[in-house]
């Protein structure tokens, strides 16, 4: 898939473990497991926004596309 999520690397920058982000943004960390290791299909942007708001951060930095 040539969109990647860059989750993990947010979450090492702000020093924040899955489950805090969980916590904060209301989603399983199951969901967001799947979503961090690229294998999830679609995010609402409900979702990125509030990911974007904890982590301060912009969907772009979450984002990224690769050929």
């Amino acid at each position: 898939m040539p969109i990647i999520v860059n989750l993990d690397i947010m979450l090492a920058k702000r020093k924040m473990k899955l489950i805090d982000l969980s916590l904060a943004v209301g989603v399983s960390t199951v969901n967001l497991s799947i979503l961090k290791q690229s294998k999830g299909k679609a995010i609402r942007f409900s979702t990125l926004e509030a990911i974007c708001q904890t982590l301060d951060c912009q969907p772009g930095d979450i984002l990224e596309f690769k050929k």
